[in-house]
């Protein structure tokens, strides 16, 4: 069986949607309410899934595969910076982290949507705190990982087309 760049585009997807099932695992059994930051980076990993779900059942020729690909990596990379700062605001000395904002309700009811935007992209002290670890990385690590795998992922398509030699 070949592997395709559809094919490929899929397992992402699939990928992606597994990724947000476990965040809701997280957020409805354990208990864990996730922070702006993490909300962030879900929205990044729907974008990616989004992506790579419109390839496969688009399954394009050599220039869309390309685009695709593209845009997948873009969007990978753009929730790769997300996890990047959060893993960053998680390993700030206590003094330096920075306040806790209001809770998210609020900030959707009663600001405007640039100063929401802002608060879900820059994070808040709620965003320092480590509530899961597995094999001494925190959720956002794990997420950054992921994100750059879905990075290499999606550019791999780049040189899997059909046709695409070298």
């Amino acid at each position: 069986m070949r592997f395709t760049p559809r094919l490929w585009f899929f397992w992402g997807f699939l990928a992606c949607t597994g990724l947000l099932l476990t965040a809701m695992y997280f957020q409805l059994v354990d208990g864990l309410e996730p922070c702006p930051l993490c909300i962030s980076q879900r929205i990044a990993v729907f974008l990616v899934g989004v992506c790579f779900l419109s390839a496969a059942i688009h399954n394009p020729k050599d220039t869309g595969i390309k685009i695709y690909a593209l845009l997948g990596a873009l969007a990978a990379l753009g929730g790769a910076s997300i996890s990047t700062r959060h893993v960053w605001l998680q390993h700030l000395p206590p003094d330096q982290v920075p306040e806790c904002g209001p809770g998210l309700d609020y900030v959707f009811n009663n600001f405007p949507l640039s100063a929401t935007i802002k608060l879900l992209l820059s994070g808040t002290g709620d965003c320092a705190k480590v509530d899961w670890t597995l094999l001494g990385f925190s959720m956002p690590a794990w997420t950054l990982v992921a994100f750059l795998s879905l990075a290499v992922l999606s550019l791999a398509q780049y040189w899997n087309r059909p046709g695409h030699s070298g």
